[in-house]
């Protein structure tokens, strides 16, 4: 029996990776490089390591990644206070409350940045237990984060479902023993899926009953 319902922040309830995505590319078309979704896609979901590396390569100039990343973040507030929580996602964590379910938040951001904005769009309040890059010592695809969840929840892995929309999540939520659902945003939407248990375009698309009856849960 499903007892839970644990959701990622950034780019399930709030797209903010479609506006990062579009911030470096912004800023790296001023360095002369061109961002394409596959170069940044696999950085979604985790710390951005990968990604200052493979920046720093490409333009053949270390110590840059630090600087293009400061640039970016600073783009970021203004156009991320334009946008509204992703399609259904007040619904879900509505009838989950309804459902008697208990509610989860699992992310790799850190917990200024999730609080503020969770406050913002008038959704904290849902939320049981939240646990952020602050609170572990490696974020996805490591499950830690989920471990975490679950276990200040006091339920089994397996009594919980994960709602993720990177790759990265996915295999954090399954290397946990969580069921996970996927709801892809328009940055991640190509990216190689597996082992997922269902895959939703949006959040809109079905109730979360439904959801959990087509996981036979």
């Amino acid at each position: 029996m499903i007892k839970a319902v644990v959701f990622d922040f950034d780019g399930l309830i709030l797209d903010t990776e479609t506006v990062w995505f579009e911030c470096y590319q912004e800023v790296l078309a001023r360095h002369e490089l061109e961002l394409t979704l596959e170069q940044f896609a696999p950085s979604i979901g985790t710390h951005s390591d990968d990604f200052r590396q493979y920046v720093e390569t490409t333009l053949g100039k270390p110590g840059i990644g630090l600087e293009i990343e400061r640039e970016v973040a600073e783009m970021i507030p203004a156009r991320v206070e334009l946008i509204q929580a992703r399609g259904g996602v007040a619904d879900y964590l509505a009838e989950a409350k309804q459902l008697g379910l208990r509610i989860g938040l699992a992310t790799s951001s850190d917990r200024q940045w999730i609080e503020y904005y969770l406050d913002r769009l008038g959704l904290r309040h849902y939320f049981e237990v939240i646990k952020t890059s602050d609170d572990v010592s490696a974020v996805k695809p490591d499950p830690e984060l989920y471990l975490r969840v679950v276990d200040e929840l006091d339920i089994q892995a397996n009594e919980a479902v994960a709602f993720e929309d990177s790759l990265n999540g996915l295999r954090a939520a399954k290397a946990a023993g969580l069921h996970c659902a996927i709801v892809p945003n328009p940055v991640t939407a190509l990216l190689p899926f597996e082992h997922h248990d269902l895959r939703l375009d949006s959040m809109e698309d079905m109730p979360l009953a439904d959801v959990l009856s087509r996981l036979a849960l």
